[in-house]
């Protein structure tokens, strides 16, 4: 019989849940992006004013409405080249939020800098954005994303602390 110390412990590893609430919103926002990318190339060939406004009649918006006009006069002057680009973009975005997700899910350190480094590009934006014009939705998102950077933030300078203090100690 083995000595039960000596055996290597059977317990799953525990898994940061921070981690993994901030990989599923990050992987929920790019499925989000997927699907606008998807719902952009499907606009392809077609005539988006004329799509927007079936739309508009459909879910019975006012066509008299002053928004509705706006809305219907701003799609008019999206064509293929401007679908291609925003589709091209938002693909691109998925993609990084994807690679976000899976590396924190992986709770790789990599993944957590360009989480950290993403966030903190789009954090000015976002506050401009809050004090243009406040809604529930994007304090909500701002509220999230600051959460997700200070967190973060914190995790990294932690780690990064435990790193230096363990190197300098003195070998025995």
């Amino acid at each position: 019989m083995t000595d039960p110390s000596s055996q290597p412990s059977l317990r799953p590893l525990r898994h940061n849940q921070w981690l993994i609430l901030i990989a599923a919103f990050k992987m929920a926002q790019a499925l989000l992006f997927i699907a606008i990318g998807v719902g952009a190339r499907g606009l392809l060939h077609k005539d988006v004013s004329d799509v927007l406004g079936d739309l508009a009649d459909h879910l019975h918006f006012n066509p008299e409405s002053h928004f509705v006009n706006f809305f219907l006069e701003k799609a008019a002057l999206i064509d293929d080249r401007l679908l291609r680009r925003i589709s091209e973009a938002v693909f691109a975005y998925a993609g990084l939020g994807m690679i976000e997700a899976i590396g924190l899910y992986l709770e790789k350190v990599w993944a957590e800098y360009l989480t950290l480094a993403v966030t903190a590009s789009f954090l000015p934006w976002e506050i401009f954005e809050v004090f243009r014009k406040l809604t529930w939705v994007r304090v909500s998102l701002l509220t999230i994303n600051l959460f997700v950077f200070i967190y973060l933030l914190k995790l990294v300078t932690e780690k990064g602390r435990r790193q230096r203090d363990s190197s300098e100690e003195p070998p025995e």
